[in-house]
């Protein structure tokens, strides 16, 4: 895969304006099982960032050891991509109470 690859990529997936959009994108890019891994690594991000340990988060998740270890590291060392988009939200759900 190439940088243009991945531009173009993201440039569509930044066209696409409401959730329906995006969901309607993903379902056709995506197979089931890479949409259920996607939202698993997510979903550990976000109960890494509330401190949770491995232990509740592989019971909560069923998300492997190493899959919660390869998100906490992308979560300390990596492009932080997972903090801009938990921080969003959670400014976002502030704003909105």
């Amino acid at each position: 895969m190439t940088h243009d690859d991945m531009s173009r990529l993201l440039e569509a997936i930044s066209c696409l304006k409401t959730k329906e959009e995006l969901e309607r994108f993903f379902d056709d890019l995506c197979t089931i099982q890479e949409i259920n891994s996607l939202v698993q690594r997510f979903d550990v991000a976000l109960q890494l960032d509330q401190g949770l340990t491995y232990a509740q988060i592989a019971q909560i998740t069923h998300a492997s050891t190493a899959t919660i270890s390869r998100v906490n590291r992308s979560l300390v060392y990596g492009a932080e991509g997972y903090r801009l988009a938990i921080d969003r939200m959670r400014n976002k759900e502030k704003e909105e109470k």
